[in-house]
């Protein structure tokens, strides 16, 4: 029997999709309109599930990412932190990954050592900054493998840096669906 995509296991992998990038202190248009779409993505999956949440601390200001974007977010324990309501139950039985950065090393290494996946689909915000990382660190982790982004469930910081991190991915061999 010749395998094909319908025999494939694939992780699908929601980005961030947390409260302070949909509805608070980093929101955009764009993240708030995905949301419907990301909901269908995850209902009709029949595979493993992840999720990754950005997670700072009080002193979030005082880091590199902070002196870059000085905009206190995702602080753990705080509203902001939280999964967006409409994804919490759809999520409840994914595998988190929290990460104080833009790409979660312990999510790439995870994927690296379970043989018994075959693909990986990345939807959720930032396109240009966390979901790219992610992206990036589970190809360089498992170059062979299949990773994909659905830009329909993706919104980047704007709509130019959202395009134009989907071709650097192209580029690196990450496919769009």
């Amino acid at each position: 029997m010749n395998s094909d995509s319908r025999d494939k296991k694939r992780l699908l992998v929601v980005v961030d999709m947390q409260e302070d990038f949909v509805r608070g202190s980093l929101a955009t248009k764009e993240a708030q309109a995905i949301i419907g779409a990301v909901q269908k993505k995850i209902k009709g999956h029949n595979g493993p599930l992840a999720y990754t949440l950005d997670t700072h601390d009080e002193g979030y200001l005082a880091t590199s990412e902070g002196a870059h974007l000085p905009v206190v977010h995702c602080v753990k324990g705080e509203a902001g932190h939280r999964l967006i309501g409409e994804l919490t139950d759809l999520l409840a039985d994914g595998e988190c990954f929290e990460k104080p950065t833009f790409g979660s090393v312990a999510l790439a290494e995870r994927i690296r050592d379970d043989e018994t996946i075959d693909e990986v689909e990345l939807v959720g915000v930032c396109t240009d900054i966390c979901v790219v990382s992610n992206a990036l660190l589970i190809k360089a982790m498992r170059p062979e493998l299949t990773v994909l982004v659905d830009p329909t469930c993706c919104a980047g910081s704007s709509v130019e840096r959202h395009l134009a991190s989907l071709e650097t991915m192209k580029s690196c061999q990450i496919e769009g669906i």
